[in-house]
């Protein structure tokens, strides 16, 4: 038998030869909120001198510093690039292209918008800089939601129940006006306490017609109370839950057309 240290040994470079596994990286911290514009950049970059042989690692940062943005790096690259000594923030220009600047938002060294993906840049000292993403791990950020996207979002959740100023059960059945919009009635249903076929639920049924085309396709049949959730039952199995707020049940998550139902005297 081949000792361990020799097993070890013969399967080292296997291992070592084996792909990493990809991991997403993390959105850099700010970026979701930071402009558009500003958002591809946030992250590590490298930046040398040309012809000189000098590099530095920076970080684009989202944070708001001088007449730009956080702009990190750590000392010994104001030795490595005296340049640096001057840069205290960053931002892009009109043409979309990255800049350093100093204290009085004046740019130190402009880069070109090209990026093949490294860039290239005149300094105010006359000298030539590169900007190169090479070896650092980028996150592409994600786009700030609108305010559309953020209230659809908000509308999908389902809504916690405070089972304390949920009705009782046995206030539930009854007569109730279904509505689109508060106040204006569409239709009456009823909220029996007959046995329905559906295992714990009772019978439901419009009272009267209907003028709402998409609750007479619905067609309840059944209603099921549930720890302070209402659920209407379809004809065909199909559910619609509500919760109860402001003394009238409306549905949840409020996607879709509003369903609200309020109880009659």
């Amino acid at each position: 038998m081949r000792p361990p240290a020799l097993i070890a040994a013969a399967l080292l470079p296997l291992l070592l030869a084996l792909p990493a596994q990809a991991q997403t990286p993390p959105v850099p911290r700010g970026a979701e909120q930071a402009p558009a514009a500003l958002r591809p950049f946030i992250g590590a970059w490298d930046i040398e001198k040309i012809g000189a042989s000098r590099k530095c690692t920076v970080t684009f940062g989202a944070e708001a510093a001088g007449q730009g943005r956080q702009l990190r790096f750590p000392a010994t690259c104001r030795r490595a690039l005296p340049i640096l000594d001057e840069v205290v923030a960053w931002d892009v220009s009109p043409a979309g292209a990255p800049r350093l600047l100093d204290g009085a938002g004046k740019p130190v060294v402009s880069f070109d918008e090209k990026a093949d993906p490294g860039r290239r840049g005149k300094g105010g000292d006359g000298s030539e800089y590169g900007l190169d993403p090479k070896g650092h791990v980028r996150a592409a950020a994600r786009p700030v939601p609108s305010a559309a996207e953020l209230a659809a979002t908000a509308a999908s959740r389902r809504t916690s129940v405070d089972l304390a100023q949920a009705p009782a059960s046995d206030a539930v059945p009854g007569r109730y006006a279904v509505m689109r919009q508060p106040g204006r009635e569409v239709c009456k249903l009823a909220l029996t306490t007959a046995p329905a076929s559906a295992a714990g639920a009772t019978v439901a049924s419009f009272d009267g017609n209907c003028a709402d085309t998409g609750l007479t396709i619905f067609s309840p049949v059944a209603w099921r109370y549930q720890a302070g959730r209402l659920e209407l039952i379809a004809r065909k199995g199909h559910k619609v839950e509500l919760v109860f707020e402001d003394g009238q049940w409306r549905k949840d998550p409020a996607l879709g057309a509003p369903l609200l139902l309020k109880k009659l005297p």
